[in-house]
């Protein structure tokens, strides 16, 4: 596939309002190449894609830089796309929070570099390092956890709690109802207690 960006022109063909748009359909004609229906799918959700970029990185420079990057891998894993374990706008969002995530933890990294002289001279409490120990098993527990619920309920979760959205919004970026978006944020967060143990 050659580059996706919208032809000269297209935009003219590109008039229907997002909500009357079939992503879906739109995802499988972009894996099949199909530079238009990239443009139009480019269009209809590229606002909520940077939005969610913005929250995430906090840099609006970045957060552009990482939008193109989660667009670039929808792309070319369009054709990947499986409707019956998620909504194509919940997909699409998944892939542009990892893109996020994956750009602060390469600033921190990179902060965490810079200092690592300063920090190479300095004591390490006890105390601190066990917090640190302590912090790692329990990320690794909620990973673990997380991959034991439905797509469904894990694309809510990652939503809500890493991409800091409301309920509200988590309903509109997947297209549900606001009590179906809650329930699939309870039913999840159940699942995740009950596999991490919490209050047994």
């Amino acid at each position: 596939m050659n580059d996706p960006h919208p032809v000269a022109g297209a935009s003219s063909r590109r008039g229907e309002a997002s909500g009357a748009l079939d992503l879906a359909e739109l995802l499988r004609r972009s894996g099949r190449g199909d530079r238009e229906a990239f443009a139009v799918l480019y269009d209809a959700v590229s606002a909520r894609v940077l939005g969610l970029a913005v929250r995430v990185v906090r840099d609006p420079a970045q957060a552009e830089e990482v939008a193109q990057e989660a667009f670039m891998e929808i792309w070319k894993t369009s054709a990947r796309f499986d409707a019956d374990r998620g909504s194509p706008l919940g997909w699409m969002l998944t892939i542009a929070h990892r893109k996020s995530v994956d750009r602060v933890r390469s600033a921190e990294a990179s902060t965490r570099r810079d200092g690592s002289y300063h920090q190479q001279n300095q004591p390490v409490a006890h105390d601190s390092t066990a917090e640190a120990a302590h912090a790692s098993l329990e990320a690794h527990r909620v990973r673990t956890a997380l991959k034991s619920l439905t797509s469904i309920q894990r694309e809510a979760l990652e939503l809500a709690y890493f991409g800091g959205y409301t309920h509200t919004e988590v309903a509109s970026m997947l297209d549900l109802p606001v009590g179906t978006a809650k329930t699939r944020i309870r039913d999840g967060l159940i699942r995740l207690r009950d596999m991490m143990g919490v209050g047994s």
